[in-house]
């Protein structure tokens, strides 16, 4: 299986973001991860459309963003107009998760639910025709830095077989290193998100997305 690298823009050096970006490309970056939070949901406050948008006019990787916010129904327009090529929402924070995947595919971005330690993967199951991806939890969402929680592995596997067949892709966010992209990879997870790992690296940047491709067996 192919694995993807996404780095979390979140724990880069925003004072030289232009640098940050260029170093996760030439490391082989596939995609650039985005989170967004807004102080309620969780506990911090991030960035917003405008730092999508920078991003988008500096580079042609997709754009992944991570919104860890209530009532995402009011901000999805604004963050595809921004260059967002993906965007996964909690279906706790929606009244309506089926109609919000469904306008965030008619915008012509891909579609996910994302999914914390706690929240089953019963809850991709009735929306499973419109998912276009989903985006498994491996530490309760806020912080950069956390401990991997090895125990939402089998997730990944039952959201794959929720999907019936379809083509989803999974992702897996929180806590992925190098020490732990090996078994991610292993549970069936397409994509890893990191954050500290990448952009924390002693080694740098570059090489720390080679090293955790690597680590993953891509």
């Amino acid at each position: 299986m192919s694995v993807r690298i996404a780095p979390s823009i979140v724990s880069a050096d925003f004072g030289d973001l232009e640098a940050a970006v260029r170093a996760v490309e030439r490391g082989g970056a596939d995609l650039l991860h985005v989170d967004v939070m807004d102080g309620r949901y969780v506990p911090p406050i991030t960035i917003g459309p405008l730092i999508v948008e920078t991003l988008r006019r500096l580079t042609a990787l997709p754009l992944d963003v991570h919104l860890m916010v209530v009532q995402p129904e009011r901000h999805v327009e604004a963050f595809v107009r921004a260059g967002a090529t993906s965007i996964a929402f909690h279906p706790e924070t929606t009244d309506h998760p089926h109609r919000l995947l469904a306008h965030i595919r008619s915008l012509g971005a891909q579609a996910g639910l994302a999914l914390n330690p706690g929240t089953p993967p019963e809850a991709c199951a009735w929306v499973a025709e419109t998912v276009d991806f989903a985006m498994v939890m491996s530490v309760n969402p806020g912080y950069s830095g956390q401990a991997f929680m090895a125990s939402v592995l089998p997730k990944i596997a039952r959201v794959r077989a929720l999907a019936a067949g379809r083509p989803i892709w999974i992702g897996i966010d929180g806590g992925i290193s190098a020490t732990t992209a090996a078994a991610a990879a292993a549970a069936g997870a397409d994509t890893l998100v990191a954050a500290t790992a990448i952009f924390g690296a002693p080694e740098g940047v570059e090489a720390a997305v080679r090293r955790l491709r690597a680590a993953a067996g891509a």
